[in-house]
C-alpha cells in the first residue's frame, strides 16, 4: 500500500533510503526510492541530507547492516526499529514496513545457515564512531536496551523528524555483540562507501595477525548482505511501505 495524501489521491514522491555502505545502496536502489550513501561518515550523511529538498520525500527509511548490542542476535538476523536513540535524544519509527512481507520472512530458511531468519522490532542506538570492542558493544546494550548499533539511523530520524515525515529503520545484524569489529575493516571504506581491498591486503602484509579476525569479519559481512537483499522486497518502489500511526 502506498502512503495517501488525501481522499482517493496517492502520493508520488518518492521515499528516500539511508545508507552507510554503496553495498547498502546497491541493493536498496529501485522505482520510487532515492538512495543515498554516506560512506559511514555521520558529518558526510549531514552534510548530503542538507542538500536535500525534504519536501520532495514522502518518508525516510535507514537501511542496511548494524553491529549488534543484544547477545541473542545472530549475524543475518533482522532488526525493524521502534526508536533510534542518540545520547538523551529518541526518535519513534512512525512508518511501518509491509507487515506481510516481514511476517513471511520468518518462515524462510536462509539457503547458507539452514535457519529461519529471525525478525524482531526493538531499538536502534545512533552513534558518531564505529563500535567495534565487545565490551563497548555490551556497555551501550546496558545503557539503552538498544538491539542494534549503527551510524545512520539517528541521522536520518532526525532528518525526518525536522521535516514532519514519517521515518522507519530496517538494520540486519552484521557483527554481532561478541564480535569485535577490526580496526582495519573499519579503515578501509573508501569516501565512495565501498571497501578498499588494497588497504585490507597492506594491513594484512603488515601484521599477518589481523587476517583471522578479518576473514570472520568478512564471512559475517557477506552472510549480513545476502539476509539484507532477502529484505529488499519491503521496499518494492514503495509499494511495500505503509503509513504508521502518527
Amino acid at each position: 500500500m502506498r502512503q495517501s495524501i488525501g481522499e482517493g489521491s496517492i502520493d508520488p514522491r518518492p521515499v528516500l533510503i539511508v545508507t552507510g555502505l554503496v553495498q547498502e545502496a546497491r541493493i536498496a536502489a529501485g522505482p520510487g526510492m532515492i538512495v543515498i550513501c554516506s560512506s559511514s561518515d555521520p558529518q558526510q550523511l549531514r552534510a548530503l541530507l542538507a542538500t536535500l529538498d525534504s519536501s520532495t520525500f514522502r518518508g525516510v527509511v535507514s537501511f542496511g547492516v548494524a553491529g549488534g548490542l543484544d547477545p541473542s542476535l545472530k549475524t543475518g538476523d533482522v532488526v525493524v526499529a521502534t526508536e533510534v536513540m542518540a545520547g538523551d535524544t529518541k526518535f519513534l519509527a512512525d512508518m511501518a514496513l509491509n507487515e506481510e512481507m516481514i511476517a513471511s520472512a520468518t518462515l524462510k530458511r536462509s539457503r547458507v545457515t539452514r535457519r529461519r531468519r529471525r525478525v524482531v522490532r526493538g531499538g536502534l542506538a545512533g552513534v558518531e564512531r564505529v563500535v567495534a570492542a565487545s565490551s563497548c558493544k555490551a556497555a551501550l546494550h546496558s545503557e539503552t536496551g538498544a538491539a542494534a548499533v549503527d551510524m545512520e539511523s539517528h541521522i536520518a530520524a532526525a532528518y525526518a523528524a525536522s521535516a514532519g515525515i514519517p521515518f522507519a529503520a530496517l538494520r540486519v545484524i552484521s557483527d554481532p555483540a561478541h564480535r569485535a569489529l577490526p580496526e582495519l575493516a573499519q579503515n578501509a571504506i573508501k569516501p565512495n562507501g565501498d571497501i578498499c581491498v588494497r588497504t585490507i591486503v597492506r594491513g594484512v602484509v603488515r601484521n599477518p595477525k589481523t587476517l583471522s579476525a578479518l576473514v570472520s569479519t568478512g564471512i559475517d559481512f557477506n552472510r549480513a548482505l545476502r539476509s539484507l537483499r532477502g529484505c529488499r522486497g519491503f521496499l518494492m518502489g514503495g509499494e511495500s511501505l505503509v503509513a504508521g500511526h502518527a
